[in-house]
């Protein structure tokens, strides 16, 4: 547990920010990078580890989200304003989710943290360093992984994903009298500014150019890292129908459900195997390793994959021989 949250500037003074038991890391990487699909499997990964996990957005706050979506859609806004809703966004998930979430032992993961908004407007306007300043009540993430990508192989990706749009290409600084011209400058530019900030921040640098496991990997890599003397939190899942005892809800809980049922799949098994041999009839071909090897407790089978499909099948017949 740390001792206390630090951060980029004076903080948030009215909020109690010492104990919180939880991590925050931040995945970061300019437009297109797989971002995204990365912190999919990275929550997923998690939750299987037996972490309890959040991810919050840039822009994804129920104060601002809209609002923010509204003012690029009308391209109307200059860019002090816009850096400002920015900044109002990520303080509402900050106090409502990002806090909260911490002190409750949650991994944290945010999709884009405030160097986003450093980079950017770095990019869009040098002068606006005021802006560092600005968000001072952001915390320093315990973690900050950095997917680096040039923009030749960038590109291939985003044309793949859906085109390139208005903001990410950059078109309101008119560097360009096409999109395409434009976006290659623009996202050039944008590079160069997370890569500034490497050393400042301490990134760790993820090299996306290359496949979606690989970069995984090292992204669980560097994870793990800080994860340490991290106490697991385990979410119960909803309670199960009819059952009372909350030890049932828990994955323990699931698990010997599981085995009850995989317990009387058994019983039946056998109970066939000794009628079928009672009355002198033949056999069906019966996958043994379903009856000698019921389920451990330390077994990694989840409920309802595929390893779980014979419960719905009757490994014996159930008609005699000849019936057809």
């Amino acid at each position: 547990m740390r001792e206390e949250l630090k951060f980029f500037g004076e903080g948030l003074p009215y909020l109690k920010t010492s104990g919180l038991k939880g991590k925050l890391i931040a995945v970061e990487g300019t437009d297109g990078v797989g971002r995204s699909t990365q912190i999919d499997l990275l929550e997923e990964w998690l939750q299987v580890q037996g972490y309890a996990v959040i991810v919050s957005g840039w822009t994804r706050s129920n104060l601002m989200s809209r609002s923010i979506e509204m003012a690029k859609n009308g391209n109307i806004l200059n860019r002090m304003t816009f850096s400002l809703l920015y900044a109002t966004d990520f303080a509402d998930r900050l106090e409502n989710q990002i806090i909260p979430a911490l002190r409750s032992g949650y991994i944290v993961i945010m999709d884009r943290y405030v160097y986003t908004a450093f980079a950017r407007d770095a990019v869009r306007d040098p002068e606006m360093k005021w802006i560092h300043d600005v968000f001072g009540f952001a915390p320093i993430p315990d973690l900050v992984c950095y997917l680096r990508i040039d923009v030749e192989n960038l590109i291939p990706r985003v044309i793949e994903s859906g085109g390139m749009n208005y903001w990410e290409s950059g078109v309101d600084l008119h560097l360009a009298d096409n999109i395409f011209d434009s976006f290659k400058k623009y996202q050039k530019m944008l590079i160069d500014s997370y890569d500034n900030m490497v050393e400042t921040y301490n990134f760790k640098v993820v090299d996306a150019r290359q496949n979606v496991m690989e970069v995984q990997r090292d992204l669980r890599k560097n994870i793990e890292e800080i994860l340490k003397d991290t106490t697991k939190t385990i979410v119960s899942l909803p309670p199960m129908p009819g059952k009372e005892n909350k030890s049932e809800n828990s994955g323990m809980g699931i698990l010997k459900e599981i085995n009850k049922k995989l317990q009387a799949v058994e019983n039946q098994i056998t109970q066939r195997i000794d009628g079928v041999r009672a009355a002198g009839e033949e056999l069906a071909v019966l996958p043994l390793e379903l009856i000698n090897s019921p389920l451990k407790a330390d077994d990694k089978v989840l409920p309802f994959s595929g390893a779980m499909s014979f419960l719905n099948q009757s490994p014996v017949s159930s008609e005699p021989t000849g019936s057809k």
